[in-house]
């Protein structure tokens, strides 16, 4: 492979996760984000309360997409081969963080709609 292209990248993706699984994963994260956005402009400011439990949910969302990669490349931690290998799961640990603090927080705001001061 010379070139790193979007289309490399998405095979390599198919072939890891399976197609199907794949882009099941690119729709859930473009309608979490679009729904994010949603409340963002909706709210016209951000919930410190629903931001703070959407902090503590980010060791959980960690975790859970080390398992996930994990699991769905029938790896283990005694798998890990060199510093590529930390590193890839280190990205992959704080995109689940992330991930997992904007799902928390986008379905906080749209179950519970901001009152006159729940921002305090």
């Amino acid at each position: 492979m010379k070139e790193m292209t979007l289309s490399t990248l998405i095979a390599v993706f198919e072939e890891i996760f399976g197609r199907g699984l794949f882009w099941t994963l690119v729709v859930a994260a473009v309608l979490v984000t679009l729904a994010y956005i949603y409340v963002l402009i909706r709210d016209r400011a951000v919930s410190w309360r629903k931001f703070l439990t959407a902090q503590l949910a980010m060791p959980f969302g960690a975790v859970l997409a080390v398992w996930f990669l994990m699991w769905i490349t029938h790896s283990s931690l005694t798998d890990i081969g060199g510093p590529i290998d930390v590193i890839v799961m280190l990205g992959v640990a704080v995109l689940g963080a992330v991930g997992a603090a904007i799902l928390v927080y986008t379905v906080q705001s749209l179950l519970r709609p901001p009152q006159a001061r729940d921002d305090i």
